[in-house]
């Protein structure tokens, strides 16, 4: 690692969609700069990023990975975030604390619509970004293209920033815009400057051109320049472009090959020259710059092997020093985190990101402050997205089921975006996240962090039951005789079907005494718990029972002999009510570009869902969402499908909405399925 002293911070999430080499960016930029000696590849798994078992086991990023180093003398502190959008709350946790960030994308037209929730983030967040289109050696879209094709997906206008050089298909250089310089890339070494060709001179010109007319919009003195045919010095395009990228206003667009270096220098010296500095991005956040009191934001908790809990803070205002306590937790520990490498640290200024050690009970998003007054300014939280994948859990050893409890709220409090629930109806403990793939990591981890290795199913459907027809005088009596006082309860009951959704109602109409008031809250309780578990085998629900008549026996009653005799009489009874099983039904909504709409609407008919109808979404132009009813058994593998027909951009939110009657054949393969799951127990 590098030994530089830097003089300012400036904090850059790397973000982009799966496979767009964000991690062999993050290692070509530490490589020249002179963080590491040698570049690590993610095929061989020795990479700075992608560090943890799970990611290296599956080449791809499953966590925030934070990465420092100095350059013109400006501290970086880096954050290579997942691309999956399996792991994009973690993307989004991490670019809270970020001033800017590189969105990293192929140069492919065809893949650009997966850059769609990433744009809409940043800009509905205000934050900072650049593009940086990679394996530029690999395309088959002119670079006119691709950058026509991105404007499609930001509500921001992207501006050029420089313009290829190619030798055939090969990309050799570039040519920067601002300063109209063309350079030729070298293996290992910085671009050396040559000759403008003249092939590129009316191309170059037409791309600088739209580069200036995107900055007029907001400058009226370049805007003037322009149309008297002035030529704009390169101090003036250089302050347009910072301040327009500081303010998000505009989106600046530079190329490379990050696994040759190419491009990764130009694309730091403007990160230098444009990028906003920490106060800038603490102002836009509500706080003061020269403020004294120590307020600090995790961006990402780790818990590891070594040195256990470890919260990764974004240092808004102030300084932090090791030993200091903040939210009344005395930090533990002050880190530069390089990967899974820390260098310890004494102290942390207003900018820094580092790592605090042994923050107990502090989480992901938490604002600490050094005195604990009530922070003034409400700092921002990455809304939490909510969980479309399930899969139930149990675990391979009895013995461990104690620590299944403490295990996952570690486990939650690496990864926000998972939940879990012990299921009242189904017994069963279900883990929730975004996809098959952030499951099965989390499961992963458990194995290898805690020891608690499981098995999984898909979990079952909370179905209900419920009756279509009364039972009247439904008799149910218990008595017992073995010596000294017997056991004697004998009941009426009325049994009627209510309303959908309106529960269960017990009610009693004894006349002259014939069941003393002291037994009947025993009937109720029969009848309770006669409703666990019904004829069909499930919970029933939306049943009004009322107790009509009885006898009892001056000594031998009491209150359980009238819950047995109560349980006798609706086992009786309510086989003979038309049980019927009921399904719960989800309120769902859809959300795809509106490219998609058809297969969103052909995915709700084949899942025996009903469309409520359609429409744009206001705060997403080109995107629209689909409203419907959805059967929960039809959900399991829901977004699985979705995001299979919408390049992976697909999203959906839902509710429970009511339950329903499950349709006569679906009903009896359920039960089929029931009575053989009752048979094997």
């Amino acid at each position: 690692m590098t030994d530089k002293v830097a003089s300012g911070v400036r904090n850059v999430a790397i973000v982009g969609p799966y496979l767009s080499g964000k991690t062999s960016f993050l290692e070509s930029v530490l490589y020249v700069t002179n963080a590491i000696s040698r570049k690590g590849s993610i095929k061989d798994g020795n990479t700075v990023g992608d560090s943890s078992a799970e990611a290296r086991a599956r080449q791809m990023s499953v966590e925030v990975c934070a990465a420092s180093t100095v350059y013109q003398d400006i501290r970086f502190n880096f954050l290579d975030c997942p691309g999956s959008v399996e792991f994009a709350q973690e993307t989004y946790n991490a670019l809270m604390g970020a001033g800017a960030a590189i969105v990293v994308c192929e140069a492919e037209v065809s893949r650009v619509l997966t850059l769609s929730p990433i744009f809409k983030f940043l800009d509905d967040w205000e934050i900072p970004h650049i593009v940086f289109i990679n394996k530029m050696d690999r395309s088959k879209n002119s670079f006119m293209d691709v950058l026509h094709a991105l404007k499609t997906v930001s509500s921001r206008p992207l501006v050029p920033h420089q313009y290829p050089i190619r030798k055939g298909d090969d990309l050799i250089g570039f040519i920067d815009l601002v300063s109209e310089q063309a350079y030729h890339y070298h293996a290992g070494a910085a671009a050396d400057p040559v000759s403008m060709p003249e092939d590129l001179k009316d191309e170059e010109h037409a791309a600088r051109q739209e580069m200036l007319e995107e900055l007029a919009n907001f400058d009226d003195h370049l805007l003037e320049e322009l149309l008297e045919e002035i030529e704009p010095s390169q101090e003036e395009i250089v302050k347009d472009l910072k301040m327009e990228l500081g303010a998000d206003l505009i989106v600046p667009v530079f190329m490379g090959i990050a696994e040759q270096d190419y491009g990764v220098r130009p694309l730091l010296d403007a990160l230098v020259r444009e990028a906003p500095e920490p106060s800038l991005t603490a102002e836009r956040r509500g706080l003061k710059p020269n403020a004294q009191e120590t307020v600090a934001q995790v961006v990402k908790t780790y818990y590891t092997p070594q040195g256990g809990k470890l919260s990764l803070v974004r240092v808004w205002q102030g300084e932090l020093t090791d030993g200091t306590s903040l939210n009344g937790v005395r930090v533990g520990g002050m880190y530069q985190m390089m990967g899974q490498q820390t260098q310890s640290l004494q102290t942390a200024s207003a900018g820094d990101l580092v790592a605090l050690a042994r923050m107990e009970g502090i989480a992901t998003g938490d604002i600490l402050t050094a005195s604990n007054a009530k922070l003034k300014v409400d700092l921002p939280k990455a809304p939490m997205i909510p969980p479309v994948f399930a899969l139930a859990v149990t675990t391979e050893k009895r013995s461990d089921e104690v620590k299944i409890s403490a295990a996952m709220s570690k486990l939650l409090e690496e990864d926000p975006s998972l939940t879990w629930e012990q299921n009242a109806d189904t017994h069963e403990i279900v883990l929730w996240g975004q996809g098959e793939v952030h499951l099965k990591v989390a499961l992963d981890r458990l194995q290898r962090k805690y020891n608690l290795p499981m098995t999984t199913h898909v979990p079952q459907v909370p179905y209900k039951e419920t009756i279509r027809k009364a039972a009247e005088k439904v008799h149910g009596r218990y008595k017992h005789q073995s010596g000294g006082h017997g056991m004697f309860g004998d009941v009426y009951l009325s049994i009627q079907p209510r309303e959908r959704g309106q529960g269960f109602e017990f009610s009693e109409k004894i006349v002259g005494g014939v069941v003393p008031k002291q037994y009947i809250p025993g009937v109720e309780i029969g009848v309770r718990e006669s409703l666990v578990k019904g004829p069909l085998g499930f919970p029933v629900v939306d049943v009004a029972v009322t107790l009509t008549d009885g006898s009892y026996h001056s000594v031998d009653s009491s209150e359980q002999s009238f819950k047995l005799a109560a349980r006798a009489a609706m086992q009786e009874g309510m086989a003979k009510c038309s049980p019927t099983l009921l399904e719960p039904i989800a309120s769902v909504e859809i959300c795809a570009p509106s490219d998609f709409t058809s297969n969103m609407m052909q995915i709700i008919s084949g899942r025996r869902g009903q469309i409520l109808g359609y429409e744009p979404m206001s705060d997403w132009k080109g995107w629209d969402k689909v409203s419907a009813y959805l059967p929960q058994s039809e959900m399991q593998d829901l977004i699985v499908e979705l995001r299979s027909l919408t390049m992976g951009v697909g999203f959906f939110n839902w509710k429970f909405d009511r339950l329903q009657e499950v349709p006569d054949k679906l009903a009896e393969r359920v039960l089929a399925t029931q009575s053989s799951d009752n048979g094997k127990g």
